[in-house]
């Protein structure tokens, strides 16, 4: 990705104190590399915003090789597998809620064992894999006759074998795309130091310009390939997306000696099992002062590679681990008895994002509208510009465009607007953010009811389309875009944040787990809804043909649970008390103290 593109956008405070412009990153002139020139070292330390500028590339160019197949993804099942549309969309959730449950495969191998190069660098390999089987087997055993598929020629029905190994290959673009995203933004977050604070403003801004190049990358897919494959050029599409995916893998090893590296820090499991497993064989114990718990000596903790981090009042019953007793004397070292106060903590900071991500899921149903009832409801609409027939799949360009704009529009405009409104330089906590999101992804949903409302008035009599135009879907896409600038950009930066040093992959890959527990989410509502509304002779609200249902009560019905799940958040985000490392910058104080606000959206 060209510099160039992402220009425009700035990191400001509210007193216009700083700014990091994109021009000096790529430049060099991030906090590292000067600090280390004022150390006299002689060489250009690793890390900072030339090797950051690598991975936004990587994840530009992965994410149009993803969104080459996912895109789509529905109306190949229906068109080329011969699905029935309900099916479709609960396979392209299940699909869907794979590819970011497989972020906590790669979250764990990442903190645990390999680091963060290791496995991003394992699992875009098996991605690269995934997308060349895809694309042999597609041209091989599925589209038959060539170029069936479209919308006037219909596929053969495919052999066991065909779709045998299409399912084989589409789980393995799952596994090694959702394997390698939350450890990539994790890795690209290492390469500025946290200590530090100009570079941790660089650390912030650099998780807005990962989204916006996640966007970038899928704008392609999103235009050029779907038209592709919405003719019938299935083949060549999943081609394209293939040489994209191995691009971006030969980029990635290309900066091996350019990187900041943080080494792993073990087992993160085995670490919060202890903490349990210590409290529980002292439960009749009462928990011993702040001051007289169990601790190791010097700066460092006893996590390698992990601050130490002070001790919270909330989950008082887990100080119990950190609580010596005559036994424990002689069993310093059997953690199974005896944590650190660190230890115990990281088990805490876990316990307490938890609901805070909870209550992310229900958003992310709504997100998952938008790879496959927007598609469906948008290939039944009036969809042709003079003899140009528009993918339906095609209208999520307004959410990528939605998205690069209000990215834009955030940084420049409302965290300077924001900040001086609320003292905070950040604008909105990342707390506030993801409130925001919520409630503009429950008006999504609100658009897309009475746009299917006002598709169903205009359906031509004997055919399945409808005389309303595919552009009137415009306000339900930017709405999700806008929401997403909220929530998922405020999501990595929140969870990565707040995530102990041990676990800070684990904290990246919840943003991706909710979008999977979303899908499946998704998935299970579908098939109790049409459980309840299609008995007897009644087709339900999602048919097969949807101008016989009423895709739009669905709508409205996750609107209604989103709103129900705001309240629910507020009284979480009200509830969070942030994570405070021992001897923390002043720079950390601020942000400790920022999560502390009472969340007012």
């Amino acid at each position: 990705m060209e510099p160039g593109v992402a220009a425009p956008f700035s990191v400001a405070s509210s007193n216009n104190v700083e700014e990091i412009e994109i021009s000096a990153a790529v430049n060099g002139s991030s906090g590292e590399e000067t600090a280390g020139e004022n150390e006299g070292k002689g060489e250009t330390p690793a890390g900072g915003w030339k090797t950051a500028w690598i991975l936004l590339a990587n994840q530009a160019l992965a994410t149009l090789a993803f969104f080459g197949v996912g895109v789509n993804l529905v109306l190949f099942l229906t068109r080329v597998l011969r699905q029935d549309s309900a099916d479709a969309a609960n396979n392209v959730s299940k699909w869907t809620g794979t590819v970011y449950i497989c972020s906590l495969i790669g979250a764990f191998l990442s903190d645990s064992y390999w680091g963060r190069y290791r496995t991003c660098a394992v699992f875009q390999i098996i991605f690269v894999a995934g997308l060349g089987l895809l694309s042999f087997t597609s041209r091989r055993f599925l589209i038959k006759p060539a170029g069936c598929g479209d919308e006037k020629t219909e596929c053969r029905h495919p052999s066991s074998t065909g779709v045998s190994i299409f399912y084989v290959s589409i789980y393995m673009v799952a596994l090694g795309y959702g394997g390698h995203q939350p450890t990539l933004a994790t890795f690209g977050a290492d390469q500025f130091d946290g200590k530090k604070q100009d570079q941790s403003r660089s650390r912030e801004a650099f998780f807005c310009y990962f989204y916006f190049a996640l966007n970038f990358g899928s704008l392609f897919s999103n235009t050029i390939l779907v038209y592709f494959e919405n003719s019938g050029m299935w083949t060549m599409g999943f081609l394209v997306s293939l040489v994209s995916a191995l691009l971006a893998l030969l980029s990635f090893v290309a900066g091996y000696r350019k990187y900041r590296y943080v080494d792993p820090c073990g087992n993160p499991v085995v670490r919060v099992a202890q903490v349990f497993v210590a409290s529980t064989r002292k439960w009749k114990l009462h928990p011993a002062k702040a001051d007289q718990l169990h601790e190791v000596d010097g700066p460092e903790s006893a996590i390698k590679g992990s601050r130490k981090i002070m001790h919270s009042q909330d989950f008082a019953f887990m100080d119990r681990a950190a609580t010596k007793t005559p036994r424990d004397e002689n069993e310093v070292k059997n953690h199974w008895r005896l944590c650190t106060v660190t230890q115990v903590e990281e088990a805490k900071c876990v316990l307490r994002m938890l609901p805070v991500w909870l209550c992310t899921i229900i958003y992310s149903v709504v997100f998952t509208q938008m790879a496959s009832l927007f598609v469906e409801q948008g290939d039944v609409m009036h969809n042709k510009i003079g003899k140009f027939q528009l993918p339906a799949a095609s209208m999520s360009v307004f959410d990528i465009t939605s998205v690069l704009l209000c990215t834009g529009i955030y940084r420049q405009f409302l965290v300077p607007l924001a900040g001086r409104l609320s003292g905070n330089p950040k604008g909105l906590t990342e707390l506030q953010r993801m409130g925001v999101g919520l409630i503009i992804g429950m008006l999504s949903m609100v658009a897309a009811g009475i746009t299917e409302i006002e598709r169903l008035k205009r359906v031509i009599p004997g055919e399945k389309t409808s005389s309303l135009s595919i552009f009137c879907q415009i306000p339900q896409y930017v709405l999700v875009g806008a929401s997403e600038v909220f929530m998922y950009v405020g999501q990595l930066d929140f969870f990565n944040g707040q995530a102990p040093d041990g676990i800070k992959s684990f904290g990246s890959s919840l943003c991706m787990a909710s979008i999977s527990l979303g899908n499946y989410v998704s998935s299970m509502l579908i098939l109790i809804v049409m459980d309840i509304t299609a008995k007897g002779e009644r087709p339900g609200w999602i048919p097969n043909n949807l101008n016989d249902g009423h895709m739009d009560r669905w709508f409205f019905l996750l609107a209604v649970l989103t709103a129900l799940d705001f309240l629910l958040y507020l009284f979480c985000s009200r509830w969070y008390k942030g994570i405070n490392l021992e001897e923390t910058t002043e720079m950390q104080v601020q942000q400790h103290e920022e999560l502390q606000v009472v969340s007012k959206v």
